[in-house]
């Protein structure tokens, strides 16, 4: 049975990484059996360093996209075979939009603002021994506060990210219009990402600012709830 590492349920969704909960629900889109592995050593053993990762046997594979191509390989599973090849080249790229943008932003949201920190800090370091509860959340954040500056969102100001924030969710919720899914009657392997992605801002607990702007686009509140009922 395949094994997907993960952090585990927090903050009222399946998994607090929106890469984690991608495969997630991906795996239940596909309808393949796995267990869900939450253990505070799974990052020391992921093979790129980050989660998620899943192993098969002897087989190991970490990063999402990769994963997923291997499912869709070693599973023969095509979630998109009701797509036109003009629409899988559209969900590839809003898949990589997702990813390169909205992601971070989420991030952003959760280990720079003060107002939400504390409540990921908790969740995460809290139950570290001594002296390490202390010592590992300070670098873990400087950490994240030098990739967001390299990957250039963290040069912008806290308005302007609200801003890139809103823009995306716009984008997406017009695209997504009044449709059960974000190409039509079926799901696909976009609706993995999106979901991954989406459910951190409008189904999670955390109530910050950019939840709350997220939470005024009701058809992707209701594209969440409905994404949790049927695979949750």
């Amino acid at each position: 049975m395949i094994k997907l590492y993960s952090f585990g349920k927090h903050f009222g969704v399946a998994d607090p990484s929106s890469f984690v909960l991608k495969i997630d629900v991906y795996l239940r889109m596909a309808g393949i059996k796995y267990k869900s592995i939450v253990r505070p050593d799974n990052l020391s053993k992921a093979p790129k360093g980050k989660l998620p990762f899943i192993t098969d046997g002897d087989i190991t594979v970490g990063d999402s996209q990769f994963i997923i191509a291997y499912l869709q390989d070693k599973y023969n599973v095509d979630l998109d075979s009701h797509l036109s090849d003009e629409q899988k080249g559209v969900a590839y790229h809003l898949g990589k939009s997702l990813d390169e943008d909205l992601y971070w932003c989420m991030v952003y949201s959760r280990w720079i603002k003060d107002d939400t920190w504390p409540l990921l800090k908790e969740a995460f370091f809290s139950s570290m021994p001594f002296p390490f509860k202390y010592i590992v959340p300070i670098l873990a954040r400087k950490g994240i506060k030098t990739a967001l500056f390299k990957q250039g969102l963290g040069r912008h100001t806290d308005d302007e990210i609200m801003v890139i924030t809103d823009r995306s969710l716009q984008a997406l919720s017009d695209i997504l219009g009044d449709k059960t899914y974000f190409f039509g009657d079926n799901p696909c392997t976009f609706d993995a990402s999106a979901y991954g992605v989406l459910a951190q801002f409008v189904s999670s607990t955390i109530d910050n600012p950019f939840n709350e702007m997220a939470k005024q686009y009701t058809n992707l509140v209701s594209y969440c709830d409905r994404m949790t009922e049927q695979y949750y």
